[in-house]
């Protein structure tokens, strides 16, 4: 309806943002429908706009374009719109419930030690080459997608390492990238709140894989259960990764400690300076995906060697003078948190306590409160509960549902501080020599979300504030 003749300058989905020549696209999201802000969207200057549904008054001025899915649209119209730039490099992108932004960052980090320009879309950062771009969601939306993987090009990155989210990838943020390869890393209880169902946010990561082209390789993790259903319908060259069973990409782990990991990786023997059980699968995918991508063997694992992981993720520093451990991670799903704690139960050398520091986020999967208070309480010799991001809802009864997962036998282990900075505080005051200490939940994150307001905070400055005043 209009003018189809014009020229579009720019396109937006958010309709503060249009000036004049812009496209608005409306699309209908989890928390606002785009649909009702279509006249803020003409006011400030929008020359076409693309919807669902048409408004009650259309304005003549304006071209409006009506299509089944308006998503859809914005992937495929910004991939158009920014010169497809997918199509310009090679795109790799990591799904799963744990392991994404470590998998994607050893990539960008590998394949820049092996001489390559790469774009980086993660969790913790987003970069073009060594510039760092700021991160506000695990993937961004359809149209600032686009803008970043051509501003990658322009640049002249290669590769770019991505992280897929399920949300990413349900609300089509990722449709009309054209995928050199995609990952795998396993799947556990986690974004229930906006899935509804298991079987729901595994049909959706199986979805992309579905979606890939024969020219693509897809590879998947053998040993998680999930790992074989995930791949059965893709038409993309399928390659496995696994410490348990035959697999295309096999590691076996030969010693584990504080210091790295000893692993049988295809027949050769290295040492990665990473710690755990977790990071050795993290490991195995990124081999995999750099063989896939055409590196060789031995060059491959003598860089991966030299890597360190992400950041706040079994992000590790000990005190000088006793020898505490402080451990910072990202883990906020049971599955994730169970991780970490088997790990630090399996580098113990003596009779050190484990003292975790944990809670869980407001507006966000209720069901997994009480799940994450019973590894933390299993798995620990002592547990301080305490607020993560409460956003909206009220710390203390966030910490009652934790609370409803402890058992009786159990609840002499735990106490509850709500105050984030005091728990940490407290724990490391317990913590006696060779102790460790992890804080739980938030790992890279910079802002503790109260309110709707985010104010400065990173558990791994107290911790290390903790330490120097042990050290007096």
């Amino acid at each position: 309806m209009g003018n189809t003749n014009i020229e579009v300058k720019s396109l937006q989905i958010d309709s503060r943002k249009v000036k004049n020549g812009t496209c608005f696209i409306a699309i209908k999201g989890s928390v606002s429908d785009g649909h009702e802000f279509i006249d803020v969207a003409v006011a400030n200057g929008a020359s076409v706009v693309i919807c669902e549904r048409l408004p009650g008054v259309v304005n003549e001025n304006v071209t409006f374009i009506q299509v089944e899915n308006s998503a859809i649209a914005a992937g495929l119209i910004s991939h158009n719109f920014y010169g497809e730039p997918s199509l310009k490099m090679k795109l790799v992108g990591v799904t799963g419930t744990n392991g994404k932004t470590t998998i994607v960052t050893l990539l960008w980090k590998l394949f820049t030690a092996l001489g390559y320009k790469c774009g980086l879309v993660s969790t913790v950062q987003n970069q073009v080459g060594n510039t760092v771009v700021t991160s506000t969601h695990t993937t961004p939306d359809a149209v600032s997608i686009n803008a970043l993987l051509s501003q990658m090009v322009d640049a002249g990155c290669e590769y770019v390492f991505m992280e897929c989210s399920s949300h990413a990838i349900h609300q089509h943020r990722i449709t009309g990238l054209q995928f050199a390869g995609a990952l795998f890393s396993n799947i556990t209880h986690d974004h229930l709140d906006y899935h509804k169902s298991f079987d729901e946010y595994i049909r959706v990561k199986k979805s992309w894989f579905d979606s890939l082209p024969a020219a693509a390789f897809a590879i998947s993790n053998a040993d998680d259960k999930r790992g074989m259903v995930m791949l059965q319908n893709t038409v993309a060259k399928k390659y496995f990764y696994s410490l348990k069973t035959m697999a295309d990409f096999k590691g076996k782990i030969l010693e584990n400690s504080i210091t790295g990991l000893h692993m049988m990786v295809n027949e050769t023997e290295v040492y990665f300076r990473m710690i755990g059980e977790f990071n050795a699968y993290n490991l195995l995918a990124v081999f995999g995906a750099a063989i896939c991508l055409g590196e060789e063997k031995n060059e491959v694992l003598q860089e991966l060697s030299r890597l360190e992981g992400a950041e706040g993720r079994f992000d590790y520093m000990v005190s000088p003078k006793d020898k505490i451990i402080g451990i910072v991670d990202y883990a906020h799903t049971p599955d994730a948190l169970l991780n970490v704690l088997v790990t630090i139960k399996k580098l113990r050398q003596g009779n050190e306590r484990i003292i975790t520091v944990v809670g869980c986020g407001g507006d966000r999967d209720k069901t997994k409160r009480p799940a994450m208070a019973e590894v933390a309480c299993e798995y620990s010799d002592k547990v301080i509960f305490t607020a993560d991001n409460p956003r909206s809802e009220d710390p203390l009864e966030i910490l009652h549902d934790m609370e409803a997962g402890v058992s009786v036998v159990a609840r002499k282990k735990y106490i509850t501080i709500a105050d984030r900075k005091e728990a940490i505080k407290t724990a490391v005051s317990l913590a006696v020599k060779e102790d460790i200490v992890l804080i739980a939940g938030k790992g890279h994150e910079k802002y503790q979300e109260i309110k709707g307001v985010k104010y400065d905070f990173d558990d791994k400055k107290v911790v290390k504030e903790m330490f120097e005043l042990l050290e007096r």
